[in-house]
């Protein structure tokens, strides 16, 4: 089976283990915020590329906590 190149508004929710809801992204959309996506008639889908940007900018990057002794932590996310 080919992978999606778009997933519908229950997809992307699913995709991200129902932390977002399919409302949460309703409303996202009527403020132009959150993942980008097209419209097709009624149809609203989400690029994959789209999201995948979307993780890429909202990821969190952590950095390495120096000590006073000279080693280091790895810092908590």
């Amino acid at each position: 089976m080919p992978t999606a190149l778009f997933l519908t508004t229950d997809e992307v929710a699913e995709r991200y283990r129902g932390e977002i809801s399919p409302g949460t992204l309703r409303n996202w959309r009527a403020l132009k915020f959150g993942p980008s996506f097209l419209k097709v008639g009624k149809a609203v889908l989400y690029p994959l590329t789209e999201l995948e940007a979307w993780d890429r900018k909202n990821l969190v990057i952590c950095r390495a906590i120096r000590l006073h002794s000279g080693t280091e932590l790895e810092a908590a996310g």
